[in-house]
């Protein structure tokens, strides 16, 4: 015990002496440092071990899972937490896909992944119409040389009647808005995305038929866009 608190007084006289002795410096945290030591955007230096940690959690192919209930309209986190119609968030990765996953049929699905509010990596489905307003989306960024990273999305459900049959169907597709993210936060997470391998394990099968795909790693090997993305970043 003595021992530890003695490597971390010298740990934290030595952050600073690097930071100039500024009078700010908390007491219990993990410390923002100075580019000397190295570190990439995302990371950080633990005060209590000294090694080097990213800011977001990754479970490599288990990202924390939230879904679009197309019956009731809303977002919800592994179909309990219900988080209501409207979910906002920046893509890090996707990909658009037609397959047969999770005994669901064969159908066209747009996989994104995010970074949630509790900085764990997360992704979200969708499938059917949702997928052709995604592509409606991403048509106009790319005429600007941008792509779904470079935004900030909210995802909005909307009812629709199906009429053909009796009694008639309910059901919701999720209509896309965005606003462009800050230029620094876009940097750091496709940094992190080329650090890591991004995927979803219970969706990956030998027969996806990918018809677009950014960041996502068994396709890619790792990030596919970087040089746009920090040529628009900058």
């Amino acid at each position: 015990m003595f021992r530890r608190v003695l490597v971390r007084g010298l740990f934290i006289i030595l952050l600073l002496i690097m930071t100039n002795n500024k009078q700010d410096l908390p007491a219990e945290f993990n410390l923002e440092v100075p580019s000397t030591l190295g570190l990439k955007s995302y990371q950080l230096l633990d005060s209590f071990t000294g090694e080097i940690v990213s800011r977001y959690k990754y479970l490599e192919g288990h990202p924390r899972q939230y879904r679009f209930d197309a019956k009731e309209g809303k977002f919800n986190i592994n179909g309990a937490e219900v988080l209501g119609h409207i979910f906002t968030f920046q893509p890090i990765a996707w990909r658009i896909f037609t397959d047969n996953i999770l005994n669901l049929g064969t159908k066209n699905w747009a996989e994104i992944f995010f970074i949630d509010d509790k900085n764990c990596v997360s992704a979200l489905l969708f499938h059917g119409y949702s997928v052709d307003n995604i592509y409606r989306l991403i048509e106009p960024l790319f005429y600007e040389d941008l792509t779904l990273a470079h935004v900030v999305i909210t995802a909005t459900a909307e009812r629709k009647e199906n009429n053909k049959i009796t009694p008639k169907g309910v059901y919701y597709i999720s209509q896309f808005t965005y606003q462009l993210a800050p230029a620094e936060k876009v940097r750091e997470l496709q940094e992190f995305v080329a650090d890591h391998k991004i995927y979803r394990q219970d969706t990956l099968t030998d027969l996806a038929q990918i018809k677009v795909a950014h960041g996502y790693y068994p396709l890619t090997g790792g990030l596919s866009e970087l040089d746009l993305l920090d040529d628009k970043a900058a």
